[in-house]
């Protein structure tokens, strides 16, 4: 069972008078053998604000426009994926990369509870991020194949792909990288005076890290508008979380901080969404930052060198049944929010738009080496391009 944790206590149990759901994460009648999967088979909605629990709201699989909105994401996701890894197989990708083909609940349930200007920061394995937030698929088509016309003109590829019209302040080679980053831009809209969130993603190996610690209480201490969102795949390269964690459960960690934290299915968008919007609200109201641990797996390995040799074939395909999108689709179409011809149809364009940004990228100019240091440095805020 996941608990809302704050400074002050443990909230395991929801009362009769909230909405949840049960959904057994067993396969069939055969209960997971590995860590963490078993526990995480309830979730509820935690209102941050008061360390209590908040009744009946709108769930993506729910809602007829959130449903068709969320499972256009997680297809665009999975295809875009699945096409820069062939491309990679074809020799047309520079560098390695890395895939979140079987996390996209997270990047899409997350982004969904954030307004257009809001902001995040993202990490090494970002594409999912990048895509949730926004992001035009041609142009980061582009960028990967190290194109004049990708976001950054080639220069930045899979690792440090950004898009600031979206509110995407950029990937990050550096594990934990981005958190200082995100942790920066909600003191700049603090200090502007706007209303704007902040979300950090960042992986389970990034939240041993100095600069997610000494981040996360800066923010505690000034109250600042940002969540930090964990996105624990059970695996930092290859080390589990196990062997490199004392606590169960990372958002313990928390409470240490004087922060609420969450620990929440997070192949369930619904479970994303509502743990987020919470966190955004309660950070836009300016209660400050909070803390999120969203449970996940990646089916492919660390990066495209990684041989996975760390982990047995029945432990991912225990996850691959736990498939976030094949579940969306299963709750949306019982709920009514969307038909099988709906799912037919989102599922066709988000193919259909992958395969236009590959056939648009590999069409594109090559980046040009003359211009590597061009853009090197932004025109200050306020003055004179």
């Amino acid at each position: 069972m996941p608990h809302i944790r704050t400074a002050s206590g443990n909230f395991p149990n929801p009362p009769a008078r909230c909405r949840f759901r049960v959904e057994r994460l067993d396969r069939g009648d055969q209960p997971c053998k590995h860590p963490h999967v078993s526990d995480i088979d309830t979730h509820f909605c935690a209102d941050l604000r008061s360390g209590g629990l908040v009744a009946e709201s709108t769930a993506p699989t729910d809602d007829e426009d959130l449903a068709a909105r969320t499972l256009d994401t997680l297809w665009r996701i999975r295809r875009f994926e699945e096409a820069v890894d062939e491309l990679f197989a074809r020799g047309l990708m520079h560098g390695t990369m890395h895939l979140s083909v079987g996390q996209e609940a997270t990047a899409t349930g997350a982004c969904l509870a954030l307004r257009p200007d809001d902001l995040i920061s993202s990490t090494h394995r970002g594409h999912g991020h990048c895509i949730a937030k926004g992001a035009d698929l041609n142009r980061m088509m582009a960028e990967l194949l190290a194109k004049e016309t990708g976001y950054c003109a080639g220069r930045g590829g899979s690792m440090h792909i950004a898009d600031v019209t979206t509110g995407n302040l950029g990937a990050n080679g550096i594990v934990a990288g981005g958190i200082p980053i995100a942790v920066g831009a909600a003191l700049a809209q603090r200090l502007r005076g706007t209303d704007r969130v902040a979300v950090s993603f960042f992986g389970d190996g990034a939240a041993n890290e100095g600069a997610c610690h000494e981040a996360m209480n800066m923010a505690a201490i000034w109250r600042l508008p940002v969540v930090f969102f964990c996105e624990n795949n059970r695996y930092g390269m290859s080390f589990s979380t196990e062997r490199a964690f004392a606590v169960k459960e990372i958002s313990e960690r928390a409470a240490g901080y004087g922060m609420p934290g969450v620990t929440i299915d997070g192949n369930d968008v619904d479970a994303v969404y509502a743990a987020t919007r919470d966190a955004v609200t309660r950070a836009r109201s300016g209660e400050g930052p909070t803390f999120i641990e969203a449970v996940t797996y990646r089916w492919k390995g660390h990066s495209k060198s990684d041989q996975n040799l760390y982990r047995t074939r029945d432990e991912i395909e225990e996850w691959r049944a736990r498939d976030p999108i094949s579940r969306f689709e299963r709750a949306a179409t019982a709920s009514g929010a969307l038909t099988e011809r709906d799912v037919e149809e989102i599922r066709g364009h988000a193919r259909d738009a992958v395969r236009a940004a590959v056939e648009t990228g590999l069409a594109a100019p090559d980046a040009r080496p003359g211009s590597l240091l061009d853009a090197v440095y932004a025109t200050p805020a306020g003055s004179a391009s």
